[in-house]
């Protein structure tokens, strides 16, 4: 139970944070957002690690730093592919193979889920790409169709979230949350090099580094919750929840941005909640 509540918590935080990074990537680029929100997290994580203790080992920090590299990646690929192509593609794309990677290596690493639980996932697996489709496929011109380019993009994206949740999860018990750190060292580290490849500027109003503030925390919460969730069960199990977050994202953006909910969206999002009694009951 105790790790389907902390890969839940993981999803409703990540779910926040993506919800409050596309309301502030309205006003500024998104790697305007992710230069403050990402190098915040590091600080807000280090100061976690600190009170929580553990004995941090060469082994789990390298785990950790790849693992914020594969995030990095996974992030700046995504940024990319929904500014140039449809994001009712896109992100089902991305969704489906973050959540389909780990479980896939957790399966092929000997866990074996109950029937309940495998039903759960699968049904999670649903419900991630129904409730991440957003806009009416081919409806805007300004962000034309999925080329091969933007598919590749869209494949490696998810590729590299899948990564993380895997090489986040491979980190020994007892490290405290110290690989956490390298991790989001690791993230910004990619994330800051690609702001600086295109030019962007560093210099921010005091309301985005407030709304930089915030998503940084949900960040963190969302990062420390997972890993915490892989620590104490099957990542086949808490992947495929931790992934759900979309459904969190479209929940926030429909109560409290004032968008419509698709009825594909409608359905993702029962399916979600459907997940989670499964895969807690499991």
């Amino acid at each position: 139970m105790m790790p389907v509540a902390l890969a839940s918590t993981s999803a409703v935080a990540y779910g926040v944070s993506d919800y409050l990074g596309g309301v502030a990537s309205r006003r500024a680029r998104a790697l305007r957002v992710v230069s403050i929100s990402y190098p915040v997290s590091i600080g807000l994580v280090a100061l976690a690690a600190v009170i929580a203790g553990g004995s941090p080992g060469v082994v789990g920090l390298a785990w950790g730093l790849a693992s914020g590299v594969a995030s990095g990646v996974a992030v700046w690929t995504f940024y990319v592919a929904l500014s140039r192509g449809p994001m009712s593609v896109i992100s089902p794309i991305t969704a489906v193979l973050a959540a389909a990677g780990p479980l896939a290596f957790g399966l092929a690493a000997g866990e074996r889920p109950g029937t309940e639980a495998v039903v759960g996932m699968a049904v999670a697996l649903v419900a991630t790409v129904l409730a991440s489709m957003e806009g009416e496929p081919g409806s805007s011109v300004q962000h034309g169709r999925l080329t091969r380019q933007l598919l590749i993009l869209s494949i490696v994206s998810g590729l590299a979230f899948a990564a993380f949740f895997v090489l986040l999860a491979r980190v020994p018990a007892g490290q405290g949350l110290w690989p956490v750190v390298a991790s989001r060292v690791g993230a910004t580290t990619i994330l800051i090099t690609a702001a600086l490849a295109v030019g962007e500027s560093f210099r921010f109003s005091r309301r985005l580094i407030a709304v930089g503030s915030v998503i940084a925390l949900f960040d963190a919460v969302a990062n420390g919750a997972f890993y915490f969730a892989a620590q104490s069960g099957m990542l086949s199990l808490v992947s495929v929840i931790a992934a759900l977050y979309p459904a969190f994202t479209v929940a926030l953006a429909v109560t409290h941005g004032g968008e419509r909910l698709r009825p594909v969206q409608m359905v993702g999002l029962a399916l979600a909640a459907v997940a989670i009694v499964l895969l807690a009951r499991a």
